[in-house]
């Protein structure tokens, strides 16, 4: 367990053109909070500003003890592998791979070997048996849960996604929200969704409205 994710003032500029400024949040281990807002005021770049992916301008980002903001890019990336998982809304699996290989690309990073872990993730993703398969033999939804089981399979304290329902019908989005969910409580991890989704955000404990003023509630 590493603690709550604490989002202190924060604000990012792009040139002289303010994003966000004074965002300021709290999510503890085993929440589930999402972020909604309307478009272009910077959903995914405050997603990938948590994921330490991005820089900002003021504030300070912190998970448990650790404090992003004094950590270079080398840094951010070994607790990012440690310890975030992050479902993109465009999957990234790496077409050269397997869907066992992608799954277990996090682990291998980590030094890790748990071919286990990985079929048991794969199991619970609904797609067992299919490890052998290349992305390019699967459906948009089935790819999804291929990076929703990439994100899990190291079992990392903070889960970040970015609209990862927004490419799917409503049945298979429902499948992967549960998903998220039970893995999420499974582990007590902290969970943050970037939606435009009202059905996916009534799923959260917390809905968040990310505005160029800050956070409203």
């Amino acid at each position: 367990m590493s603690g709550p994710l604490r989002v202190e003032a924060l604000a990012k500029h792009y040139g002289g053109t303010p994003v966000f400024a004074n965002v300021q949040f709290t999510v503890q281990p085993g929440e589930f909070v999402a972020i909604v807002g309307d478009s272009g005021v910077g959903k995914s770049t405050l997603l990938n500003c948590l994921a330490g992916l991005d820089h900002w301008d003021a504030g300070r980002i912190v998970h448990g003890e650790t404090d992003l903001a004094p950590l270079d890019e080398t840094q951010r990336a070994l607790w990012r592998r440690a310890h975030v998982g992050f479902v993109f809304q465009a999957f990234h699996v790496l077409p050269h791979l397997d869907v066992a290989q992608n799954v277990a690309l996090p682990l291998m990073l980590l030094g890790r070997t748990e071919p286990d872990r990985v079929q048991h993730m794969l199991a619970a993703v609904g797609l067992a048996g299919l490890g052998e398969r290349l992305p390019q033999q699967l459906s948009g939804g089935q790819l999804q849960r291929v990076a929703i089981a990439r994100a899990l399979v190291h079992r990392p304290a903070l889960l970040l996604a970015d609209e990862p329902t927004g490419n799917l019908d409503a049945g298979t989005a429902a499948r992967v929200m549960d998903l998220l969910l039970a893995q999420t409580r499974e582990h007590g991890a902290s969970l943050v969704l970037v939606t435009h989704s009202d059905t996916a955000a009534a799923r959260a404990d917390r809905v968040l409205r990310l505005t160029a003023d800050g956070i409203a509630d």
